[in-house]
């Protein structure tokens, strides 16, 4: 594995999903739920940023950030601009933090039990990655069905 196939999965998505928050033509749709719908694309994106902030940021980019994952499905009606302006630092924060790392970081056991057991840093960044990609689905399919 490579830091740097790492570097172009993570930007890759994040900057897919800055064009997904740009993309709702009716700002207050991305705060929209229906039916069994139960997350809205602004809520998806504020735990998405949680995320790579916390797993990313914090742990290996020492960022100091600290989650408030109960936020991250509370908050509403955020501007689409300020969400714009999360994920473009959480941009950053990945890069910075995966820059720092080496090869051999990868695989190093990653500081922290998430799962309930050991797992490499390697294999915990692939998994936020998928973690980024299947959320990402979901707000394209949540814009694309509910931004009416």
């Amino acid at each position: 594995m490579s830091i740097q196939t790492l570097k172009i999965l993570f930007n890759r998505d994040l900057d897919k999903l800055k064009f997904e928050i740009e993309s709702y033509e009716f700002e207050k749709q991305i705060w929209a739920i229906d039916k069994n719908i139960s997350n809205s694309a602004g809520n998806l994106c504020l735990h998405l940023i949680g995320n790579l902030n916390t797993y990313i940021g914090a742990e290996i980019g020492k960022t100091g950030y600290v989650r408030n994952r109960p936020l991250e499905f509370s908050l509403k009606d955020i501007p689409k601009s300020e969400l714009v302006e999360k994920i473009e630092n959480t941009i950053s924060v990945v890069n910075n933090a995966l820059d720092n790392l080496t090869e051999a970081d990868l695989d190093a056991i990653y500081p922290q039990i998430v799962f309930e057991k050991e797992m490499t840093t390697g294999f915990f960044l692939i998994h936020l990655s998928t973690h980024l990609a299947y959320h990402l689905g979901q707000i394209n399919y949540h814009r694309r069905l509910l931004d009416f």
